[in-house]
């Protein structure tokens, strides 16, 4: 495997855009094997192993590890003489983790908590998600500091602080943020992968946090997970070869102890296992795999980090064949422990244990008996700690594996060198997107770039053109730097909430300045000279966890409108450069044909330059930088190919595993027309944009409801009635010309105006936390109750009353309003089967327009009406 890796890197593009080339002339057909390794099936491969119960692993079957570095007689002598000293209370609590967002400093005097945690929307004191360093420390050592107190009793062990570090130290407001791990695999490099691992560990530590958790070791095998560019590639070596090196980054050298006195923090291998195998791609859902496609496939990362000496090991929120991970004692404790040797501790994830069967988020015995060492329970940590003591107590849970839980994390503890008071890299001056970091993030934003297509050699781009860089990615860095940036979805963020990154625009500018050339900035393609080429940076929203899960690969399916953008352009002759920012490889053919060059940037992050670098030459078009990137995920053919996998048979991509064109190679070649059949429904992948810039994306549309009457919206606003009691007419908004629907009720008769064409499980939404949103403008206030309803049609239950809300709304200007989907949930709707996700209702007069309807994932201002 490894060889055959080697080689991939080392082939000349041309060569593989030779073999590519057929391929691309549809049909699409086999050459595309040519570009392949030899087909090793997964499935054909296993077929030799045969479980005797589901879910039950045998360790016998796995890789052999040892932790490195953990244990040592003198940190083990120590460990046992705490023990000694502790109560059955301060042991539980060591197993225990609270979100910041529901534990104060005091509560540790009651509570002796051995780990609290930042969840991904979660601020420190004072309540600011967008704070600096400083306001983290503060809040570190507050935590610090009550955990030390001494008291009779009570045995003082400083808390840990663990953080989603997970490109960079994307919780703080400045940082360095790195790209995103599908982007990492692109760059092939391990060793840059290390230098990436000691700087996030470095920022970490500056802000006054212990622990990581990273690195992500899924192996992606299905893109439709939101999860996906967490993953480091589709290829299970790759993540092997990664997995010690970003160890090594995050912790130092194994074994050599005081990693937080010299910068380091401790990492957490995750998430424990087979998170990226799940079925049809659904977070937290269940890998139905045979076991030697576990070990084969999704383990591969897991004894590298081991026997690089990880000190953590976070338990995954999905199943393997159908036996929840944070529940799997085979694996956690006979696999990891045992054959794999891991010597430090098992992590639970947000409320994972709750999943387990017979579990409540306040009462887990099994999870502790399964392996899990430490809790992470953010919200029910006090009810878990009173009854895991009683569990104690009674017997439930034996006292030897509550024993061995402490035991290992105090161990891990020792080793940070958490019992050491001095904290050199705590708010250490020139630590924390310093210079030399954000010259890396450049540097692996150059490395991950991989060039798809570069017709009539318009890249790289003469720094002395004028250049219109369009879209509204192009000058926003929270949409560069993804998921999980300062917000858990990576939503909310302005230009400002990063003080010294640069956006893709502003990148561009700066290069072309310097070669003498201008950049203008256009969101929507207008000009008013005609630019001699316009790079146009388009792509996903940021997103994370299960809001990022998607039907299908179809880049804005039944909503094009970026490929309108690029197809504007290139009718008016104008050169055009595509800048695709994603978590994955998406169906964009359509994208790709209306581009002359096409670039896929994955989510650089905070440094948008390292784009520049490569795109814009000197004065005279020659490369400063060459495109060095190679795919480590199969680019599909169509929206259909969601588990394409260069291992797997059969395989027919757009392009290769391997793949990415240089200079020199674009120069022989062309990419031909693609087709633009996607291969599935693109009307059924939108779950959650119902009305959008004066348009409803399919198969979504506005009805007006009076009594047994139902009349559509027309698609283009035309005004539209329903027995006067109801009217609908286009207005404008965000100015943008009739891009808004005013509706307006005459006090006729209880009307709607609703939102319909499909049927929707949005269960999980609502237990994500993620919120309907409206923008909306009241143009004469209600005179009656008005009704909000997200459920099963007229008549659902569940509706809330909206009226205090409009009514204290100022008249005439534009609002948001973020209602989350729970609140329906709890006033009775059925969110399983959802077919009208927007209802808005009254029997008075009302005048409001819309501008936008559909489902948000950032939580700020979310409330429940009329609770």
């Amino acid at each position: 495997m490894k060889h055959r890796l080697a080689l991939l890197a080392s082939v000349a593009p041309a060569i593989l855009f030779a073999a590519l080339a057929p391929m691309l002339a549809a049909p699409i057909s086999a050459s595309a094997q040519q570009a392949a390794p030899p087909p090793t099936s997964p499935q054909k491969a296993s077929s030799t192993v045969t479980d005797s119960a589901r879910g039950v692993a045998h360790p016998e079957l796995w890789p052999a590890a040892k932790s490195k570095g953990l244990v040592d007689a003198k940190i083990e002598a120590f460990v046992t003489g705490l023990m000694a000293k502790m109560s059955l209370e301060d042991k539980v609590g060591q197993m225990i983790q609270a979100d910041i967002s529901t534990v104060t400093p005091a509560d540790l005097k009651d509570y002796p908590l051995g780990s609290i945690l930042a969840g991904g929307d979660s601020a420190p004191a004072g309540g600011d998600d967008r704070a600096g360093p400083e306001r983290w420390a503060e809040t570190a050592r507050a935590f610090r500091a009550a955990s030390l107190a001494e008291r009779p009793g009570h045995v003082a062990i400083p808390i840990l602080f663990g953080i989603d570090a997970v490109h960079g130290n994307n919780n703080v407001v400045g940082a360095t943020l790195f790209p995103h791990n599908s982007g990492l695999g692109a760059t092939h490099e391990p060793a840059l992968i290390r230098r990436i691992g000691v700087a996030t560990a470095q920022e970490t530590a500056a802000a006054g946090i212990d622990w990581a958790f990273g690195p992500t070791l899924a192996v992606p095998q299905d893109h439709r997970w939101g999860r996906t560019y967490e993953g480091y590639s589709e290829d299970p070596e790759i993540v092997r070869q990664y997995a010690s090196e970003v160890v090594l980054g995050l912790q130092g050298q194994a074994g050599a102890g005081q990693a937080l006195q010299h910068g380091h923090v401790a990492a957490s291998a995750k998430h424990f296992l087979g998170d990226g195998g799940t079925t049809n791609g659904i977070d937290q859902g269940d890998t139905e795999v045979t076991e030697a496609d576990l070990i084969r496939i999704h383990a591969a990362g897991y004894p590298a980090a081991i026997n690089a000496g990880v000190m953590t090991v976070m338990a995954s929120f999905s199943s393997w064949q159908g036996v929840k991970m944070h529940g799997n004692k085979s694996l956690l404790t006979d696999v990891l422990k045992g054959r794999m040797g891991f010597d430090g501790f098992v992590v639970g994830d947000w409320n994972g244990h709750g999943q387990v069967p017979g579990c409540t988020a306040d009462s887990c015995p099994a999870a502790i008996q399964a392996g899990i060492d430490m809790i992470m329970a953010p919200n029910d940590w006090k009810a878990l700690f009173t009854n895991t003591v009683a569990q104690v107590k009674a017997g439930t849970i034996p006292m030897a594996r509550i024993d061995d839980a402490v035991r290992r994390i105090l161990r891990v503890k020792a080793k940070l060198g958490l019992f050491d008071a001095t904290r050199p890299f705590e708010l250490k001056d020139g630590v924390i997107g310093n210079a030399e970091h954000r010259a890396l993030a450049r540097e692996a934003v150059r490395k991950s770039l991989v060039l798809l297509k570069n017709n009539g050699n318009v890249l790289p781009l003469k720094a002395k053109s004028r250049v219109l860089v369009v879209g509204d990615a192009a000058n926003d860095i929270g949409r560069q730097a993804g998921g999980w940036t300062l917000s858990w979805q990576g939503t909310g963020n302005k230009n400002s909430d990063f003080p010294g990154a640069t956006s893709l625009y502003e990148g561009i500018r700066q290069a072309v300045a310097a070669g003498g050339g201008t950049a203008d900035l256009s969101a929507d393609g207008s000009f008013t000279t005609k630019p001699d080429v316009a790079v146009v940076v388009f792509g996903e929203l940021p997103y994370a966890e299960f809001q990022g899960d998607i039907p299908s690969l179809e880049f804005q399916p039944g909503d094009k409108q970026d490929l309108a953008l690029l197809k504007k352009l290139k009718a008016q002759g104008i050169p055009v450069v595509a800048v695709f920012l994603s978590g994955r490889p998406l169906w964009v053919n359509p994208e790709i044909n209306a581009s002359d060059a096409f670039v896929a940037a994955w989510f650089p992050g905070s440094e948008g330059g390292g784009v520049a670098d490569v795109l814009v030459g000197d004065a005279q078009g020659r490369p400063r930088y060459d495109f060095t990137g190679k795919l480590s995920y199969s680019w599909p053919k169509t929206a259909a190919q969601a588990t394409l996998n260069h291992l797997r048979q059969p395989y027919d991509p757009l392009f290769p595993f391997g793949y990415g064109l240089r200079y020199a190679d674009a120069k022989a070649t062309l990419v031909p027309s693609l087709p633009e059949v996607s291969g599935v429904d693109a009307a059924a992948a939108n779950i959650d944009i119902y009305f959008v810039k004066g348009r409803n994306p399919a198969p979504w549309g506005f009805v007006l409801r009076q009594g047994a009457s139902t009349v559509p919206v027309l698609g283009d606003g035309t005004a539209t009635e329903v027995a006067g009691a109801l009217a609908v007419k286009p207005v404008d908004a965000g100015g943008i010309q009739g891009a808004g629907r005013q509706v307006s009720w005459s006090g006729k008769g209880e009307a709607a105006i609703a939102v319909t064409g499909s049927t929707l499980d949005l269960t999980r939404q609502a237990n994500g936390a993620l919120s309907l949103q409206v923008d909306y403008r009241v143009d004469e206030a209600p005179a009656d109750t008005v009704w909000l309803a997200s459920g099963t049609g007229p008549g659902t239950p569940g509706a809330l009353d909206l009226t205090s809300v409009l009514k204290s709304a100022p008249v005439g200007q534009w609002q948001t309003l973020k209602v989350k989907l729970s609140c329906f949930k709890l006033a009775g709707a059925d969110l399983s089967k959802v077919t009208t996700p927007f209802a808005l209702s009254t029997g008075g007069t009302l005048r409001l327009s819309l501008a936008t309807v559909r489902l948000s994932a950032d939580p700020a201002g979310a409330i429940c009406p009329g609770h």
